[in-house]
């Protein structure tokens, strides 16, 4: 790669040398690893589940009144907060993180209006 059709007046020859020098030393990856959910095996069509299973997923949106989460069934369900934990919930920010994974059962299925009804509290 030519890196002098990257100078400009404000970055120059030498700063780029050392960004690909650095690029391309081998190192620690600073970031957090990444936890995957293991969706259920068959599972990937709200019509494929069924009230009381058990599954993973990962918490798309914290929102005041539940979360979201990723069950792999192309909708996301909601865990109400009331449904969150086992005593009482003031801010769901203090349970679920985005990304977080988590275990759920499914309580209610609403194929019509494609919603899911989650709860971590049975789990």
């Amino acid at each position: 790669m030519d890196l002098n059709t990257f100078v400009t007046d404000t970055i120059g020859l030498p700063t780029l040398e050392d960004v690909i020098a650095e690029l391309e030393k081998p190192g620690r990856d600073p970031r957090e690893e990444f936890k995957y959910a293991t969706f259920k095996e068959g599972v990937t069509e709200i019509s494929d589940l069924s009230e009381g299973m058990i599954l993973e997923g990962v918490i798309t949106n914290v929102v005041k009144f539940g979360a979201f989460i990723d069950i792999g069934v192309h909708q996301d369900g909601l865990i109400h907060i009331s449904q969150l934990a086992n005593y009482f919930v003031n801010d769901t920010n203090e349970v679920v993180k985005v990304g977080e994974v988590v275990k759920v059962k499914v309580l209610e299925i609403d194929e019509k209006l494609k919603r899911v009804s989650l709860s971590m509290k049975e789990v």
